[in-house]
């Protein structure tokens, strides 16, 4: 069954919002229940959470590679489209699409065993990163990887098996903050799209 974050509680969310920072429980999700984070019905970037899908590149910091986040249809479904070409120039080498997880501060996902994607792509590799109040310098993350080819697939990835990147602390499921699509370490040419995405 797949339940809506908005169904966990509208007023509740509303009401978390006049003190950030805070964190939106998950511990009402059942074992059977999927948590939507973003179906993709929008047609734009803003996810069913309420949260807009914003790109990021190595520009930040001095690299050169190229990013476009838009929302498209591709292979008869809707999706959140990342192409650009990463580049290692400037110690660069990545452009995601990055969705904060909650408007407030962060998610409490403890209820719940991973994240689950729909994904079509180009045959490449690419990340999950995960950002919790732990990930407090902008190389930090906890990152899981995946294949994207194409046809649509769903690919489960577990909490369990997110490796921590240049960090010592273990993913803190309580406090995530942000949740990233990336395209990262080798000089390639990126087209993924991800038709939907929950938590399980």
């Amino acid at each position: 069954m797949f339940r809506r974050l908005g169904a966990i509680g509208v007023r509740r969310a509303a009401a978390l919002r006049t003190r950030a920072p805070a964190t939106l429980s998950l511990s009402a999700v059942g074992a059977a229940d999927a948590v939507i984070i973003d179906d993709r019905r929008s047609g734009g970037l803003e996810a069913s959470i309420g949260t807009s899908w914003r790109g990021i590149s190595d520009r930040v910091m001095g690299g050169v590679s190229a990013s476009h986040v838009a929302a498209d249809r591709v292979a008869g479904r809707a999706c959140l489209r990342l192409t650009g070409d990463v580049r290692l120039d400037n110690n660069g080498g990545f452009i995601q699409a990055a969705l904060d997880l909650s408007p407030t501060g962060a998610l409490d996902a403890s209820a719940c065993r991973g994240v689950r994607l729909s994904v079509y792509g180009n045959g490449e590799t690419y990340n999950v990163h995960l950002r919790t109040a732990d990930t407090v310098l902008p190389w930090q993350s906890y990152r899981h990887s995946f294949a994207a080819t194409a046809q649509w697939r769903e690919v489960r990835l577990p909490f369990g098996q997110f490796r921590p990147h240049r960090l010592s602390a273990p993913l803190d499921v309580t406090t995530l903050r942000r949740l990233g699509v990336v395209a990262i370490g080798r000089a390639f040419h990126a087209d993924v799209c991800i038709g939907d995405v929950t938590l399980y």
